[in-house]
This record gives C-alpha cells, structure tokens and sequence, in this order.
C-alpha cells in the first residue's frame, strides 16, 4: 500500500472566470504508451550528454565560450545604442532563425549586460555557462551560493527574447515574490514583463501573471492551474498559455523527493458515512496487538496484517456503513487506522495547530501547506489527536511531476545536487545534468563523523560542542531530523546556559530571515532539515578569519545528495568553513535500516567507531532507502498513467471526441 502523502487542493465553487483565455495552448503530447519513443529521447540525450561530458576539451572550450561572452557584454556596455533597441533586433533574428548557437550567445551576453546595467551585477562565467545548459534543455549542477537565481534569469530572459513564454519554477512563494521583483529591472532593460503566481491569487490575476514573458510560480499551483484548465476545457477557459519552457529551480527536490506525492485535484463529498468508517476501524485498530494480529514496519511506514488478524477482522459483526462489509475495504480502514496509531508520529510527521493537522515535508522540515493524506489516513490522525475531522475528498483530476514535466516543449533547471541522481533524471524526464565548475576553489573542512549509542548523549555532546565555539564567536548552525529532535536539542542547549535560534516548521519568510542571519559573529542556529533552502548565508564581518560557519549535521537524510546540499550551507563561495556529522543509532534510517543483529554490538563500540565505518553504515542505509523510493516513484508514476486513463483528464480535442462517441 502506498503511504506516501497526497498533495490536495479543493475545485472551488466556480471555475476560472469567463473571457480569461479560449481554445487550445501548447503542451507536448505524451502518449500513455509510447515508451519507445521516450526511449529513443533518452538514447539521444545520453549520447550527446556523454560526448559532451567526456571531451577532454570541454574546460577549455567553456573557459574561452564564456571569455567571448564577456568580451561581448564589454562591446555592449560601450555602445551608444540602447539595450531595448539591441533586444529588439535580437527578438527579430532569434524568431527567424531560431536559439542557435551564435543567437544564444549573443542573447546571454545581452542579458549580462543588462543585469550589469540593471542589477549592478556582472555574472560570471559560471552563471553564464548554467544558463547555456538550461537553455540546451539540461539540468546544471551548479554548487550552493554560485548564484543559481541569477543564472536562471539569464536563462529565461533569453527564452523570453525568443518568443517562449517561460515559467520559472522554485520551491516556495516568498521565493516566487523575491526572485520576480529582483529580477524584475533585468527583464524590464531588456523590455519583458514578468509576472509571479501565488497561493490565494484569484483567477483573472493569475491569468495577467501567466500572460507575461516569464512567469514565477511553485510548482504545486501551476499543475492545480493546468488540472483546473483540462476540467475547463470544455468551455475552453484556461488561464495558462500553455506548457512552452519551464526552468526549474533546486531540480533535484522537485523532479525527485517531490516526485512521491500525487497532486490530486478534489472535490467535497458527504461525509458522514467516511467518518463512521473511520470510527469504527480506530476502534477495532485499538483491540489488535502487535506480532499476533499485525506486524509494523515503521523504515517504510507499512502495516502487514497477519493471519490472525484477517481472522480477527472477519469474526466482527457486520455495522451499518455498506463498505465495512467489503473485506477489502475492511481490511484497508484497519491498516490505515493501524498505520494512524503506530506508525505516523507527532512531531515528525504532523504538527496539530490550533486543533488541524498539519503535514511535515521529510524533505524541508517545513509545514506543507495544503498536503493531506489520502485513502482516510487525515481524518484517522485526526480522530487519534483529537480534532475535528475534515471534510472527506473525492479526486477528481491527478497528475504527477513524472507525467507533467515531459508535457513541456522545453525544460530545464538547476541544482546544486544533481550527479547522485543522473540516471534517475535521465530515465524518467530524458534530462541529462552537467557539472558547472566552481568559481574559486571550496575551503570546506570536513571534520571526522561520531556515532552516539542513544540520541540524549548525542543532545549533550551536541551542547558541549556549541558551548566550546561560544568563546571565539564562531558562528554554529545545527540541523536536526525533526521537530522532535529540534525541541529536544533546545532544551539540551538552554541548560547549559545557550539561547539558540530555533527554526522549525516556519513561514518561509521566518526562514530567510533567520538562516541569512546564521552567519554572524555569535550565532547558534537550530534547524530541522533544510529549513530555509534557496537563502544565501553571508559571513559577518571578521567571521572568515575564524574559520567561518561551522555546520553541526545531526541527521541522516534518504539521499547523500539531500545531505550535500545541506553541508553546503558552510563554506561557499570560497569562504572557509566546517561540517561535522554526528549520529545517534536511534536515527530512524539507522534504527530501522540496519539489521537488528547488529544494534546490541553496534551500541557497545559506538564511541569508538572510526569516521570510514560511520560514514560506510551511513551509506549502506541511504542505498537501501533510495532503492526503496526508486521503486516507489516507478509504481507511483505506472498508476498515475492508469488513473489518466480512468479521470479521461485531456486535450479539449479530445474530450470533444470521446464524447461524440
């Protein structure tokens, strides 16, 4: 059974209003079975990604690519004519003649110099040759705080010159506003408009949003704004122009950890009969015992019932609600209510505020807003915590990031960590991922890994660390698996007489403030996960010369990669920097990822394991959990494609179509 989370938005009353945008809009098709044309799309990716990969020239050409490029942006800068005049020709030969090598260049060093004029930023030549890679419809792996929100405007101003309305994808709305209106002046020099998406904009402002060059949105509200276009397609009101070019922000986070969870399009439905149902299967949940009716496997949050237990659900009498009479359905509410009770834990999973249950991305750290569990798994929590149950949702439309993003003409994006995850990216979105050099050679230490028998020796010698960097004002930022641990490692902190900034589960606002702050001289900042991803920590002043942030990582993510973006945090752009990682075996991952056999003796030599051997039991668990989540996100996007058949979600055309017959 699949557990994981289903993003849910509500189909409002009305749909987008009358006179917003008629007919047909671009989109790739994508046939349900055309894996062989998917397959050939990959070879040719492969093939041109490895030829370009593995040329021994492939430094020096990009070293003397971007060095024209700048010498062009220098002729620019000098000459009498303006940027828009400049643009204005541009505009005519790119749309006669296409993005070809020699208009791309000369678009890039367009766009440079307007960020130059506009900005009062020179991009470099890294900047420079991610937003080439983007533009050839590849993801560049370009490392944290190399200025990836610059390169992705000079992308997408240069698509925007070519006539492609681009949609700029990034993780949450505050970054949607703060990157459109910094970016802004750049499109403006060069006579684009840009526009920005965000949750609770109404219908005719979304359509003026989409109705600009370039677009900022998350992804999550621009797939509910094309799922609300296919159920208006009948009438031919939409608010998107369609799927043209989308540039993707943090790429990996959203094509891959986001890939797990179904955005599903809902409606209300009564909901009496569900909340009986629910009811009923917590009740009986409560009678059954572990080992002798149902076994828990809490690493893949799963409940097996056992025979004993099918025995025991089949003995019960027969109540009111119809569906409880279906042994499958039976058998469903139960592992639900099962999985409600022992499985999904406050504080890691869910937060209840002011009497809701909310989510907790396993990703972020953060509130995801707008999430529910599906298959009554919300209203079980909710009936455990207490709180008042919500309506029940019948779905409507669904998609998946697997299915959506190849939809597009063009697609792009940037990461800091992408290699971990190429053949993934390659296999599901045919997108191939180059390695952006780095600007000035990485000064990160990376200090020897501890493991800790239980995690309250892991919060003390976490204090005992911080209180040692307090006299040198050495700036310390530690992050934690979950609020749970967050909560926990504060009072570990407090009573040694420490007043750390605690982040959790934030607004992202909240976040940018806080994480930006992290370092400055003195301060000890606590995070869950990657709380505040996307904003740039800017040394104080004198903090380089005392070797500048210290990251104290006591957690284990799914991916290496989720954890090389987080030791990314300290020690960018060339200033010094640390990283430590210290765990405890009561990590999830480790507690459930390792045999059981070996916990007692791991437990005894803990202390005293060498960093190769932490590091080697770290990875070992990561591969066996990246395995499980490949499989995961295969099985999930093989239903996607079954439930498209089954909601007919699709082109106008063809809705008209299928009911003409």
């Amino acid at each position: 059974m699949n557990l994981a989370n289903t993003l849910l938005v509500t189909l409002p009353d009305t749909l987008p209003m009358p006179g917003l945008l008629l007919g047909e809009y671009p989109q790739r098709r994508v046939p349900l079975n055309g894996a062989l044309a998917r397959s050939n799309a990959r070879l040719r990716r492969w093939l041109d990604a490895a030829a370009d990969q593995f040329s021994p020239w492939r430094g020096q050409r990009d070293a003397a690519w971007a060095a024209a490029v700048q010498t062009q942006v220098q002729t620019l800068a000098s000459s009498n004519t303006s940027l828009q005049v400049h643009a204005a020709n541009l505009r005519l030969q790119l749309r006669r003649d296409g993005l070809n090598h020699r208009h791309l260049t000369a678009g890039l060093a367009l766009a440079a110099c307007a960020a130059q004029q506009a900005l009062g930023l020179q991009p470099f030549g890294v900047q420079l040759l991610a937003a080439r890679a983007v533009l050839h419809g590849r993801l560049a792996e370009m490392a944290t705080g190399e200025g990836k929100t610059l390169a992705v405007g000079l992308a997408a101003a240069v698509a925007a010159l070519a006539g492609t309305p681009v949609h700029v994808l990034t993780a949450n709305d505050y970054l949607v506003q703060r990157d459109a209106a910094q970016l802004e002046p750049l499109y403006r020099a060069l006579g684009l408009s840009a526009g920005a998406v965000v949750q609770g904009d109404a219908p005719p402002k979304r359509a003026a949003a989409y109705g600009c060059a370039i677009t900022y949105v998350t992804a999550k509200e621009l797939v509910f704004d094309y799922l609300r276009d296919g159920l208006a397609a009948a009438s031919g009101l939409r608010v998107l122009r369609g799927l043209c070019m989308a540039i993707i922000d943090e790429a990996d986070a959203l094509l891959i950890d986001e890939a797990c969870v179904p955005l599903i399009l809902s409606a209300p439905v009564p909901q009496a009969q569900s909340q009986a149902l629910a009811e009923q299967a917590m009740a009986l949940a409560r009678l059954l015992r572990e080992r002798e009716h149902y076994e828990l496997e809490p690493g893949v949050l799963r409940v097996a019932l056992r025979p004993r237990g099918r025995e025991h659900l089949a003995a019960q009498p027969a109540c009111a609600t119809g569906l409880w009479r279906h042994p499958a359905h039976r058998e469903q509410a139960t592992v639900q209510a099962l999985t409600a009770l022992h499985l999904l834990q406050r504080g890691q999973h869910y937060l209840v505020n002011e009497g809701r249950v909310q989510l907790i991305d396993a990703t972020t750290g953060r509130v995801a807003e707008g999430r529910a569990w599906s298959q009554g798994l919300q209203q079980l929590v909710e009936l455990k915590e207490g709180c008042e149950l919500t309506p029940a949702l019948d779905a409507v439309a669904q998609i998946t990031y697997q299915r959506f993003f190849p939809r597009y003409h063009r697609l792009g994006g940037l990461s800091g960590t992408l290699r971990e995850a190429r053949a993934e990216l390659l296999a599901s979105y045919g997108l191939s991922v180059q390695r952006v050099a780095l600007r000035k050679p990485c000064r990160r230490h990376v200090a020897r890994s501890r493991l800790f028998e239980h995690a309250p020796g892991l919060w003390a010698a976490v204090a005992r660390r911080c209180v040692a960097f307090q006299p040198s004002g050495r700036p310390v930022l530690v992050a934690t698996d979950s609020v749970a641990d967050t909560e926990a490692l504060g009072q570990a902190l407090r009573a040694v007489g420490l007043q750390p900034q605690v982040l959790h589960a934030g607004a992202p606002e909240q976040e940018a403030q806080v994480v930006a702050r992290a370092g400055q001289r003195g301060a000890l900042t606590l995070t869950t996960n990657m709380a505040g991803r996307g904003t740039d920590i800017v040394l104080g002043e004198g903090v380089a010369a005392l070797g500048g942030l210290h990251l104290l990582a006591c957690q284990l993510n799914g991916a290496a990669r989720i954890d090389r973006q987080l030791a990314g945090r300290a020690a960018r752009q060339g200033d010094p920097g640390s990283v430590e990682t210290w765990l405890s075996l009561d990590n999830r991952l480790l507690a459930h990822g390792l045999p059981a056999a070996w916990l007692p003796a791991l437990r005894r030599l803990a202390p005293h394991l060498p960093h190769a051997v932490v590091r080697a039991l770290a990875a070992a668990v990561q591969w066996r959990e990246q395995r499980t989540q490949r499989e995961l996100r295969k099985r999930l996007a093989a239903q996607d494609e079954r439930a498209a058949q089954q909601f007919a979600f699709c082109s106008g055309a063809q809705r008209q179509h299928m009911n003409e017959r």
